[in-house]
């Protein structure tokens, strides 16, 4: 990795901590440092599970604790179990917990706003513009993508799927599509593979392998997660396992409806061939030879 940009992270990583104060004791003068007021935010007006907190800022459950203790010692929030799951432990705000957030909230703006203001018309929305590309390519570099054993997750992931194609293209029906066999995504007969982002699935995609051909399927990216790159790195870690399952050439099917799919595989090297199976609601079929394998 080039130095240079390695010094050029660092040297606004220092502009941003100072200009928006993370390294004040008490964050836009307020009683709470930064760290205690971003998990007061991130809590919400509706309340969060503490799992959900642990995995959306990335904190071990050791900090988490210790950053809860003082909110509550602040009286701005309880926490105890769920209502509906006594297993499950979430935090809310209480009244003062409120007043605080809306306090956080004016103090943010007016912050944002002296950050913007100094600037001409013209820099200030090149500023916005380039804080709002960090900001997209940042999401990119935390979406984790990982081959995964199927699960509750992966078919809520397929059930999305199901539901966007459903609203694209009125001749679907889930109950009338081919069947995915679970125990086929298992070496040594296939795999899964799971997008993530803070911890929640955000794409999944699956392959199976027979007599060294695969076939890629079910391959889909939540609206929230499009245009970072997901579904180009899904997919190559589809083929890497098709390889290391000893296949040779990867195919794919696709809706009509899904002309961002259609692109992806065109873009990724894939061509167009004649229907190699009997999937209903397909109407395009597509295949690449893999770069290694045993065919």
């Amino acid at each position: 990795m080039d130095t240079d940009q390695i010094a050029t992270v660092r040297a606004f990583n220092r502009a941003v901590t100072r200009r928006i104060g993370a390294l004040d004791d008490c964050y836009l003068d307020r009683e709470l440092p930064l760290p205690a007021a971003r998990l007061l935010f991130e809590i919400g007006p509706r309340g969060a599970e503490l799992r959900e907190l642990r995995a959306r800022l990335g904190l071990d459950s050791g900090y988490l604790t210790r950053l809860l203790r003082r909110l509550r010692a602040a009286g701005l929030i309880r926490s105890g179990r769920a209502a509906r799951d006594r297993r499950v432990r979430r935090a809310e705000w209480t009244a003062a917990g409120r007043r605080e957030a809306r306090a956080l909230d004016r103090a943010s703006d007016t912050l944002a706003r002296g950050v913007l203001e100094p600037l001409p018309p013209a820099s200030r929305a090149r500023l916005v513009a380039a804080m709002a590309e960090v900001t997209r390519l940042l999401r990119a570099g935390a979406v984790t993508v990982a081959v995964e054993p199927p699960g509750p997750e992966a078919e809520a992931c397929v059930a999305a799927y199901f539901t966007e194609l459903a609203g694209r293209d009125a001749r679907f029906d889930a109950e009338r599509i081919r069947k995915l066999a679970l125990d086929r995504l298992h070496p040594p007969h296939g795999a899964l593979v799971m997008a993530r982002l803070d911890g929640a699935p955000v794409g999944c995609g699956a392959v199976s392998v027979t007599n060294g051909a695969a076939e890629i399927k079910r391959v889909w990216v939540h609206p929230d997660a499009r245009g970072l790159g997901v579904g180009r790195r899904m997919l190559a870690l589809l083929e890497a396992s098709a390889v290391a399952l000893g296949a040779g050439v990867a195919r794919l099917d696709t809706n009509r409806t899904l002309t961002e799919a259609r692109a992806l595989y065109l873009s990724a090297g894939y061509r167009e061939v004649p229907a190699f199976n009997d999937e209903m609601f397909a109407d395009h079929w597509f295949e690449k030879a893999l770069p290694t394998g045993a065919g």
